[in-house]
């Protein structure tokens, strides 16, 4: 999937850490697959954790998306993990992300820099700390996520009521103010979706998923095998 994926021209691709079976040593097989085709390797961790976002990044992860962020100390302690001390508490080691040792000093170098933070905001109470959120430095995004959000508010998979599209916009409002990526997943790929993310300003959009793209491919091959089927009997 890894390898399809990048191949197709993807910017970027997010392994699914918290409601996947995609553990370590899996997604250093994903990096690899991805590695020299052109796509960044981002991973969605576990859970907002020091040893869960380390592992990632040591294992290749150019940035995390980090789930459950509620409020400032939240965002604060995601950010940390990922950033080498002074500004965290990352720890070194000599490992996939620095080609086992070779590229160490550069790495290190540049490590704090580039690797992007995102964090999730997928709560009421994330939606009314917004501001407190992006105003951790080291933040470099936001992504909402509309399921759990929406059973936030209690109105679980409405992604489409007036009251998540609000909380929605404040988010996205803020992340422009801040000037920090508004991030947007656009779950069933449709292009209303994705043309409207793109003109309402989100610069951080999620196509679809894996599972999405070839549970349609399947359906759709096995939708036209079945008429022309229909079609030779009659």
């Amino acid at each position: 999937m890894a390898e399809i994926l990048a191949s197709a021209g993807y910017e970027w691709i997010v392994a699914d850490c918290e409601h996947s079976d995609i553990d370590v040593e899996l997604f250093a097989n994903l990096a690899r697959g991805m590695h020299g085709r052109g796509a960044v390797p981002l991973v969605r961790v576990r859970e907002n954790d020091t040893l869960a976002i380390r592992q990632m990044l040591d294992m290749g992860a150019r940035g995390v998306v980090v789930p459950l962020v509620n409020n400032a100390q939240d965002a604060q302690k995601a950010v940390s993990a990922a950033k080498y001390p002074p500004l965290g508490v990352r720890g070194f080691c000599l490992g996939r992300m620095n080609n086992y040792g070779i590229d160490f000093e550069e790495y290190v170098q540049h490590a704090n820099d580039d690797i992007a933070v995102v964090v999730m905001i997928e709560s009421r109470d994330a939606v009314q700390n917004i501001n407190e959120i992006l105003a951790v430095e080291g933040v470099d995004g936001t992504l909402i996520g509309p399921y759990d959000l929406s059973g936030s508010y209690g109105i679980p998979g409405q992604t489409d009521h007036p009251t998540l599209q609000d909380a929605c916009q404040k988010v996205l409002q803020a992340s422009q103010y801040a000037g920090k990526a508004a991030g947007l997943h656009a779950v069933s790929a449709e292009r209303a979706a994705i043309e409207d993310g793109i003109a309402n300003g989100y610069t951080f959009v999620a196509v679809g998923t894996d599972t999405v793209f070839l549970s349609r491919g399947a359906h759709e091959a096995l939708d036209i095998a079945r008429t022309a089927a229909k079609q030779k009997r009659d």
